[in-house]
């Protein structure tokens, strides 16, 4: 598996490898405070948290376990959000998508479904991955339905899972595609993403 640094293009977005010159960009997206509710960072507003968001994110990339993307709207040609790989396992050959946000404007619209794709298809195809999960705050039922269509398995509620930074516990529900399941799910993202384009 190889877990280097690198850009997916779709039509609508680009996945860019995330960096400090996205910062900026990264703050002025981040208008919701609502965004982080269900995160594991607590909330994260104002340019110098933001800062402090991505020095983390990236330090945690120079370990080799994760892989962060910044999501550019094409269109626009601005910076939307972020998302990432984490939890790369190499030897089981599967890792995780996660610690997804937008700004609000782009929630509910292609952005998700084709930053998905693109994440399943490059970790699929490209980094030979034989699983590939999702899990989110049982709470957070707008992330369980984007989850659910964009076809991944619900496997079930892990209680007490996590201890956020508020001290509330945290019931986390995973989900997951698995390489069987991958060209049904790609055909249909596909069809949604692209059919009428």
């Amino acid at each position: 598996m190889n877990i280097s640094p690198v850009t997916l293009s779709g039509r609508f977005i680009q996945l860019e490898p995330l960096s400090r010159n996205h910062i900026e960009d990264l703050n002025e997206a981040n208008t919701d405070p609502e965004t982080w509710k269900y995160m594991l960072y607590g909330t994260i507003f104002g340019r110098e948290k933001m800062t402090g968001w991505v020095e983390d994110i990236l330090e945690r990339a120079s370990k080799g376990t994760e892989l962060p993307f910044a999501v550019r709207d094409l269109k626009s040609d601005k910076v939307i959000g972020a998302t990432r790989y984490f939890d790369i396992r190499l030897k089981d050959r599967g890792l995780e998508i996660g610690g997804t946000w937008y700004s609000p404007a782009y929630r509910r619209t292609y952005v998700n479904t084709e930053a998905k794709y693109l994440l399943f298809r490059h970790a699929f195809e490209a980094m030979g991955c034989i699983r590939v999960q999702l899990k989110t705050d049982a709470r957070n039922t707008r992330a369980i339905e984007a989850i659910k269509r964009i076809g991944a398995v619900q496997e079930g509620i892990f209680r007490n899972h996590l201890i956020l930074e508020d001290g509330t516990f945290r019931n986390s529900v995973f989900f997951s595609i698995i390489e069987s399941e991958w060209l049904k799910v790609k055909r249909d993202l596909e069809s949604r993403l692209y059919s009428t384009q």
